[in-house]
């Protein structure tokens, strides 16, 4: 357990893998009476450890930014063993591909309380708003822990790594929305579920929006020197990734592909796929 500020902790589930850096940040907000953020997988041992740290505080709320499967299956296990409910985003409406790309997605996941852009939850000493940051998925949320001007950032903003954004539930523009509509508020610090705080949020944004617009031109560039399919383009621009990688960096790709058509910087024909074959305009 690692003692964030006077009202936050955090432990680490033991699931380190290159998509989740050292593993999930689970956080627990108060004292006494807690909020837990992001329980993440289904994990006996971390659910275990988080109650263990616990000892005889109750927790009385179940927090969950979006439902992957890093963050979202410990919210049932935990609900099961204290009874607290579990707050989070609805998956009524999520869009989903074949199996194999959408493995990810916990499509079990079903909140207590479905929550909304603006949801004030509150707790005996502590109060959280709910911030919908759709991108990364269409439901991911953010929280922001009003008390310390702080913001639990989930995937949408992570301390090790850029987000990956996965059509057809992960929107670029959406993404780059959710980017801009960050810069517009007052946070003092970000606490992303993988990778260190980031005490300077608006300067860390601008990097990452700044990011976002250097791939697109990168893309460009590589559809003007004749890559013409994502596979081709992955392969020109992510030269020293590692290649387990490849097919993350080609679902982000995608979704820049998808942007890029829609502002009409890039054209196919028909409506851009995986497969299709992508030019720019005369």
């Amino acid at each position: 357990m690692e003692i964030i500020s006077p009202n936050i902790r955090r432990i680490t589930a033991n699931n380190p893998m290159p998509f989740t850096f050292k593993g999930t940040g689970t956080y627990i907000i108060g004292y006494g009476e807690v909020a837990v953020i992001d329980p993440g997988p289904a994990l006996e041992d971390h659910i275990d450890a988080i109650l263990s740290e616990l000892g005889s505080e109750k927790i009385s709320h179940i927090l969950v930014t979006h439902n992957h499967m890093d963050h979202s299956p410990g919210a049932k296990l935990l609900s099961e063993k204290t009874g607290a409910k579990i707050f989070g985003p609805d998956t009524s409406d999520q869009q989903y591909s074949n199996e194999k790309i959408e493995e990810g997605i916990d499509k079990s996941f079903k909140a207590d309380v479905i929550i909304n852009d603006g949801m004030i939850i509150q707790g005996s000493n502590w109060t959280i708003e709910a911030i919908h940051t759709p991108g990364h998925l269409s439901n991911h949320y953010c929280f922001a822990y009003n008390q310390e001007k702080a913001l639990f950032t989930g995937d949408h903003v992570m301390g090790w790594s850029t987000t990956i954004v996965s059509p057809p539930d992960g929107n670029m523009q959406d993404y780059m929305n959710s980017l801009e509509m960050l810069l517009g508020r007052d946070d003092k610090i970000y606490y992303p579920t993988h990778g260190w705080p980031i005490e300077k949020p608006h300067q860390f944004v601008k990097q990452l929006y700044g990011h976002r617009l250097r791939r697109e031109k990168e893309i460009i560039r590589a559809i003007e020197d004749d890559a013409n399919t994502i596979k081709d383009i992955v392969l020109k621009i992510y030269v020293t990734i590692d290649e387990r990688l490849y097919p993350a960096a080609a679902r982000t790709i995608y979704a820049h592909l998808i942007r890029l058509v829609g502002l009409e910087q890039v054209i196919c024909d028909g409506e851009p796929s995986e497969d299709t074959h992508y030019k720019l305009p005369k």
